[in-house]
């Protein structure tokens, strides 16, 4: 089991994953997000390649209209 921090709590992820793979699943696939790792923003595309580790903080914003 890999443990990250995940919006502030603990997160246990069965192996390491890309950002992609997090996200689909937390259902997020497809969905608009802002995604932060170790503080540092990370763009969509390179969601694919990005690995989460042991011990990583991941911030995940889901983006809404309206007004």
């Amino acid at each position: 089991m890999v443990k990250i921090h995940l919006n502030g709590g603990i997160h246990e992820l069965e192996a390491s994953v890309s950002i992609t793979g997090l996200l689909t699943s937390l259902g997020f696939e497809g969905k608009p997000v802002v995604v932060e790792l170790d503080e540092q923003a990370v763009f969509p595309r390179d969601y694919p390649t990005v690995m989460i580790t042991e011990g990583a903080r991941v911030e995940v914003v889901a983006l809404a209209a309206g007004g």
